[in-house]
C-alpha cells in the first residue's frame, strides 16, 4: 500500500485550516484518502515514525518566529520545540519535505537564518525570479525565468539559510524558496494559494497585522484577478515526485 503524505497544519481557525488543506489536495493533484492530516496547532507534532510517509508538507499560520519568546503562547513555543525535534530527523536524512511560509521560517530558522520584519511582504501576488540552480531544480524544470505567486507575510528570512540553496529570489523579499539537501524544500509564497484560499483568509485575518482592516474588500478584489499556476505546479510536483 502506498505510503501517505503527511499534512502538518498550524492555523488555529477550522475555515483557514480546512481551505488550506483542500487546496493542497486540488493543486497537489491528491485525494484525501492519500494523506494524514494532523493539526498540530492543538496539541504540537505527535511522535512519528518518517518510514510511514512518502513526504511531509506543512502550510501557513499566523504565529511568528520573530515574536518574543516571552509574547509566544504555550502551544507556539511547542510547535516551534517540535519542529526543531522533526528537523532534527528530517534534515540529516535527506526526507522529502515542502514547508510554505511558515513552514518556510521554521526550516530557515532551525538552520540558524535569522528571521526577523525586514522583507515582510503585503498580501497579494508578487513576481519572483528564479536563479540559475532554480532552473536546474526538478521541482522548477522548463518553468519561466519569472513567475507570479501569492503571498503575505510579516518575516521571513534574512538571508539563504546556511548550506541551503537559493531556487527563487525576489526584490521585495530576496529569499523566497530554497532547497537543503535533494528533498528539503521551503517557499516563503504559497504553492496551495489561490483567490477563493486568500479570500478566506483575509477575512479571517484582516485584524491580524498584515494589512490595514479597511482595505480587506479591495485586497480581496484584486487577488480575484490573479493568476499563479507556475507557482501552483510546484505543488504538483513535489507530490508526483515523492509519491509511492
Amino acid at each position: 500500500m502506498a505510503r501517505p503524505f503527511l499534512i502538518l497544519q498550524i492555523r488555529p481557525e477550522d475555515a483557514t485550516s480546512d481551505s488550506e488543506y483542500a487546496a493542497i489536495l486540488k493543486f497537489g493533484g491528491l485525494e484525501a484518502d492519500e494523506t494524514r492530516r494532523i493539526r498540530i496547532e492543538r496539541d504540537g507534532i505527535p511522535a512519528l515514525d518518517l518510514d510511514d510517509y512518502a513526504a511531509i508538507i506543512v502550510g501557513g499560520s499566523p504565529f511568528d518566529i520573530s515574536t518574543p519568546m516571552a509574547d509566544k503562547s504555550p502551544i507556539q513555543r511547542r510547535i516551534e520545540t517540535d519542529f526543531q525535534a522533526l528537523f532534527d530527523r528530517v534534515v540529516p536524512s535527506d526526507f522529502p519535505f515542502l514547508g510554505a511560509c511558515s513552514g518556510n521560517g521554521l526550516l530557515g530558522h532551525y538552520l540558524g537564518a535569522p528571521i526577523t520584519r525586514r522583507f515582510g511582504e503585503p498580501v497579494g501576488g508578487a513576481t519572483v525570479q528564479l536563479t540559475d540552480a532554480g532552473h536546474d531544480d526538478p521541482l522548477l524544470a522548463d518553468f519561466p525565468a519569472e513567475i507570479r505567486v501569492l503571498l503575505g507575510h510579516k518575516e521571513a528570512c534574512d538571508v539563504v539559510p546556511e548550506g541551503a540553496t537559493l531556487l527563487i529570489a525576489g526584490d521585495a523579499c530576496p529569499v523566497q524558496m530554497f532547497r537543503v539537501g535533494n528533498n528539503v524544500y521551503a517557499t516563503q509564497f504559497h504553492p496551495e494559494g489561490d483567490p477563493e484560499g486568500f479570500t478566506v483568509r483575509i477575512n479571517i485575518y484582516k485584524s491580524f497585522g498584515y494589512f490595514p482592516e479597511e482595505e480587506a474588500e479591495s485586497l480581496i478584489e484584486t487577488i480575484s484577478r490573479e493568476e499563479t499556476p507556475w507557482s501552483q505546479a510546484i505543488l504538483r510536483r513535489f507530490v508526483e515526485r515523492y509519491r509511492d
